[in-house]
């Protein structure tokens, strides 16, 4: 029996899973439907579906706690803050939409809280942690026995500076666990110990609103698996299921942060450390870039409409995948997306009763993706898929041939404007980046992306449609700590004593995982006097002296350099002003390695009907035929078990060392 190492990513169409045998390194994979009622279903059927295996640890990436965000299924929620700032989220941050100027009225959406439902208590804290005045503890009863009363469970609990001094938060939650035993509690000192009151509040409410669904998913999950088991998070880390419970909130960008990573490694392995990362699935695309082998990390993220500050791979989402809907507005104007067919029903070719014309519909109807799915587990119903395209285009008074193309070119442009976002609304060009595209349907739409952006190259890996599952095998366990510290006149002893407290913390939690040594990153966010805004830059290691401020000062002129564009190097009049101090802790684990691909090509196996530029007969190449060196022409149809790749007239994908598919443009589109 193999030891196999188990990663298992749940996504909104498929749940994907990949098996590393330990001692060879060779990969299984295979899919399964997700069961949107039940993930645990979709996880637990993908595991079987390995036969028996000597299973030495198994990582999840789970969209739990993002679609309970994203569909604003948060119910009853309460927040206690301190006196006198009850209205801290209605005041939130004066910020409207982007299209706000062109509008007559912008309605400010409900509060993650409303106000009936928020709590006072009194005490006060200084930016310093001393004590002005002492907690009301009389208060702080009356508060716990009300939202007794009121059947409110899940509360967060946010008191003004209690990042500096957290003992009024957690003599709150004493007090709340005595009054209310089955509240579900998130304090902020826990959640993010990082000053902003209104980012660091709503942040501990998202924690407390996702925390009683994820225990209960997740115990659930671990009773039916009968085994422990890991949970990634959005920092690019992962956890135990045991601990990621406390604060399930670094889970919100689970899935897309393991797709980052294991194609940031494909691509690294294959010779291209900075890439694009772009993961095509049924409901959405995520999009990362990659840097010497790193996706970059941001604290400014959110999900849905709700702001979360915390460390997670910088990814922006589009609703633009398979399953994305196509519509027509009100004015007559075809649309797709952002709204998705899902798993359940799904697109009208599944058969299950979806109503609606989706992506997915559009490549059967044209003959890109063959009439099954899986290697045939699941057929396709092309005559379904045929009817809902004649149905809209004789909305739109087009061809079925032109609505499909357009359904398709839509979607292309939604997935190059989140391309773009990363790029060049932040002044990288596009066009020095290959991009790699994976999940299941990613590599759908390659070459009308290389065309749209001018790409150098699209390069496909193998299994792409389990990537982000693979990905959750090439991660470390990693915690992320904070402590703010703002001050121009750094203290270097107070400097090294944040470091320590926080090293030691993650020490403690990492020896809880079993890592008797793990390895600590240290960094800071600075800013010059004066700006709202603050850069993060890596910290050395070693003692904190003269000569190590200087050289993180030195980091912080360099890192505003490339932002923005200038750094007020030697210049007195703009003082460096220290914010935050941070410390990751990881546990390193062992990497899959992945080896080059050794295989005589074998060429084209078939012929189907596509249309590109029009209808003909198109060869179809069964990648697994295809080795090293191989070379096909457009147009041409590559499939495999998990996607499926159009190669367009004009254009050429030639199969790499390791059995990556690079598509490169043999002309330049428009």
């Amino acid at each position: 029996m193999r030891s196999v190492r188990i990663g298992v990513d749940t996504g909104g169409t498929f749940t994907d899973v990949v098996a590393v045998d330990e001692e060879s390194g060779e990969m299984f994979t295979t899919k399964t439907p997700s069961t949107p009622a039940d993930p645990a279903d979709g996880f637990l059927a993908g595991v079987g579906k390995l036969g028996p295996l000597d299973v030495t640890g198994i990582v999840h990436g789970t969209t739990v706690a993002t679609n309970r965000l994203l569909e604003d299924r948060i119910g009853d929620l309460g927040f206690i803050t301190t006196e006198g700032f009850e209205f801290v989220l209605e005041i939130a941050r004066q910020s409207v939409p982007d299209g706000y100027g062109n509008s007559y009225f912008w309605v400010k959406p409900p509060r993650i809280v409303p106000v009936h439902l928020v709590k006072t208590v009194g005490g006060r804290l200084d930016h310093t942690g001393a004590e002005v005045w002492p907690f009301s503890e009389e208060q702080a009863v009356e508060v716990a026995r009300w939202f007794r009363a009121k059947g409110i469970t899940a509360i967060g609990v946010c008191f003004l500076h209690s990042y500096a001094n957290p003992s009024h938060e957690r003599r709150m939650r004493e007090i709340l666990w005595r009054e209310h035993p089955e509240a579900v509690i998130s304090l902020s000192s826990d959640v993010l110990r990082e000053y902003r009151e209104y980012e660091r509040s709503v942040t501990t409410l998202v924690d407390a609103a996702v925390k009683p669904v994820m225990r209960g998913y997740l115990a659930g999950l671990s009773t039916r698996l009968g085994r422990r088991f890991s949970v990634m998070k959005s920092n690019g880390g992962i956890l135990s299921a045991r601990e990621v419970v406390n604060k399930p909130i670094t889970t919100v960008l689970s899935g897309p942060a393991a797709g980052a990573l294991g194609a940031a490694l494909i691509a690294s392995t294959a010779g291209h450390p900075s890439v694009i990362t772009l993961d095509g699935g049924g409901t959405s695309t995520d999009v990362a870039v990659v840097t010497d082998g790193e996706p970059s990390v941001t604290t400014e993220g959110s999900i849905g409409r709700y702001p979360v500050k915390i460390p997670m791979i910088d990814i922006v989402t589009v609703g633009a995948g398979g399953g994305s809907v196509a519509w027509v507005s009100p004015e007559g104007t075809l649309k797709v997306g952002p709204r998705s067919a899902g798993a359940d029903p799904g697109p009208l070719c599944y058969g299950r009763g979806g109503t609606e014309v989706t992506v997915t519909d559009a490549h059967v109807f044209l003959g890109r993706i063959p009439p099954h799915l899986l290697g045939g587990e699941i057929p396709l119903d092309a005559d379904a898929a045929r009817a809902g395209i004649q149905a809209l285009a004789g909305k739109l008074g087009l061809s079925l041939e032109r609505t499909a193309t357009g359904i398709l070119e839509i979607s292309a442009f939604n997935q190059s404007n989140a391309i773009r976002r990363l790029t060049v609304q932040r002044g990288l060009d596009v066009r020095d980046f290959p991009l790699v595209t994976f999940g299941g349907s990613g590599p759908l739409l390659a070459c009308r992306l290389i065309d749209i952006l001018g790409l150098p190259s699209v390069l496909v890996p193998r299994d792409p449609g389990n990537v982000s599952a693979f990905g959750l095998l090439t991660v470390d366990v990693k915690n992320d700590y904070v402590r703010t510290y703002v001050t121009r006149d750094l203290s270097l002893d107070a400097a090294a004593a944040i470091f320590g407290e926080l090293e030691q913390q993650a020490g403690d939690e990492l020896g809880r995982e079993g890592f008797a040594e793990p390895v600590f990153q240290r960094g800071a966010d600075l800013r010059y006097y004066g700006q709202a805004y603050e850069v993060r830059v890596p910290v050395p290691a070693g003692e904190v002296d003269d000569a190590w401020r200087a050289e993180v000062v030195a980091r912080f002129h360099d890192a505003h350099e490339k932002l923005y564009g200038y750094a007020y190097r030697d210049d007195p009049r703009h003082d460096v002003e220290w914010v935050n101090l941070r410390v990751s802790g990881i546990g390193p684990i062992s990497r899959p390695v992945i080896r080059r691909f050794e295989k005589p090509g074998e060429g084209a196996t078939s012929v189907r009907q596509v249309h590109f530029e029009e209808t003909r007969d198109t060869p179809i190449h069964q990648r697994a035929a295809l080795g090293p060196g191989a070379t096909v022409q457009g147009p041409a149809v590559i499939e495999e078990y998990g996607s499926t790749i159009p190669i367009h007239p004009g254009f050429s994908a030639k199969i790499d060392e390791y059995g990556n598919v690079v598509i490169t443009a043999d002309r330049q589109g428009a």
